[in-house]
């Protein structure tokens, strides 16, 4: 018999919870995004810090739970890297043996040249920059010449932004689909993302229509184990696109982190049971890249808003897993806005049980995965489940 009828498990994108001993590797030592949001003031998240937010590791202002209500823990980044698909992978059960690339400098000119013969149009940018920033710059001369925009950044991503008026999406949607057969090999990127945008001049705003198109995860991880148990999963957010839509055929998308959790609220009295997986994407791409610890600390404070009407609408066979993928520290103190190598927060929660429960460091992110994948009779090739340890709590209560 199951343990849990129905898993949630909310990635809170970027919310890192400190340095990984690695983290000189990544020239990340010293940052601790939730830690150096908590400093810079007080955190209203009373919600967070009741589930054992405070007691995975020291957050001013706030004193460890004396009874938390979930269980509480963190886990470590095994895989090489620091970007999206990296630490949903390894969550998966996937291990990298090496990053996915990045391009400080853009990516090589035979490349580009090769994208544009095939595109019949030539490119401009081709910098790593921030997606609303880079379309304040070239959006004009974009308008004017018709060549698409391509950009990167800290992560592994190759990007394509265009005005609806002047490439229409399904354009887009093609130039990125030829991107995706390039990039391969040594250039073998974890995303392609198409990034329309309309507007004019001083006023253009990225649209809802953006579309990823993500490398293959190796077999078998947890989505194809979970659909060989013939166990629904529901992705929220970009998770259809991280896991390139395998084993995740029921999806939506999401416009910010209030609609990603509307709909997962939604899927209380949707769906009676499976994995309902979702990511909360403006920790990172609103507040993490551009240096905003003000703004992310009002995201942080609206998610544990929405989290109090959330959990009471849990059930005795339900479970809330939340936990992040990496860490992107906006604090000032340093320069870089790239992600950060950081150990992510884990928190369970179920009305049936595991309250209190130390999971303690965990080797691999994949211990995660394991949990979900041994809940519904499955097993994925990395991690060591802590459902045990939740189960035997319950057995106590």
């Amino acid at each position: 018999m199951r343990e849990f009828e129905r898993i949630f498990w909310i990635v809170l994108d970027s919310v890192g919870i400190g340095e990984l001993p690695d983290a000189a590797d990544y020239g990340d030592v010293g940052r601790n995004t939730l830690g150096h949001i908590a400093e810079s003031r007080p955190l209203e998240i009373p919600n967070l810090v009741r589930l054992g937010l405070a007691n995975i590791a020291p957050l001013k202002h706030h004193a460890p739970a004396s009874a938390p209500l979930g269980a509480f823990g963190k886990g470590s980044t095994r895989s090489p890297g620091k970007d999206t698909t990296t630490g949903h992978w390894e969550m998966a059960g996937v291990l990298l043996d090496r990053a996915f690339p990045v391009y400080k400098n853009g990516f090589p000119k035979e490349l580009i040249e090769e994208f544009e013969k095939q595109i019949g149009r030539k490119t401009i940018g081709n910098k790593p920059a921030s997606g609303t920033e880079i379309i304040k710059e070239l959006g004009e001369e974009h308008l004017r010449t018709g060549k698409p925009i391509v950009y990167t950044s800290a992560d592994s991503v190759f990007q394509i932004a265009a005005h609806e008026e002047v490439i229409p999406v399904t354009e887009l949607y093609g130039m990125c689909e030829i991107a995706r057969r390039l990039l391969d090999g040594p250039h073998r990127v974890g995303r392609v993302i198409a990034r329309p945008f309309a507007g004019t001049a001083g006023n253009f705003v990225r649209t809802t229509r953006r579309h990823d198109y993500a490398v293959d995860p190796p077999k078998p991880m947890l989505m194809d184990v979970l659909a060989e148990h013939k166990v629904r999963v529901f992705g929220v957010g970009k998770i259809h696109d991280i896991y390139n839509g395998r084993g995740v055929e029921e999806y939506v998308t999401t416009k910010n982190n209030t609609d990603g959790m509307e709909k997962l609220t939604a899927a209380v009295s949707e769906r009676a049971s499976g994995l309902i997986f979702c990511n909360l994407v403006d920790f990172d791409m609103l507040y993490g890249h551009r240096k905003d610890v003000e703004g992310f600390a009002k995201s942080l404070e609206e998610f544990d808003c929405m989290l109090a009407e959330f959990l009471p609408q849990l059930s005795l066979s339900d479970m809330l897993m939340i936990t992040a993928d990496h860490g992107c520290d906006p604090d000032p103190r340093w320069a870089t806005t790239d992600h950060s190598r950081e150990y992510v927060p884990i928190l369970a929660y179920s009305p049936g049980g595991g309250a209190g429960v130390n999971l303690g460091v965990r080797d691999t992110l994949a211990d995660m995965g394991q949990t979900i994948a041994e809940n519904f009779d499955g097993e994925i090739p990395h991690g060591k489940s802590f459902l045990g340890d939740l189960r035997k709590q319950h057995v106590l209560k």
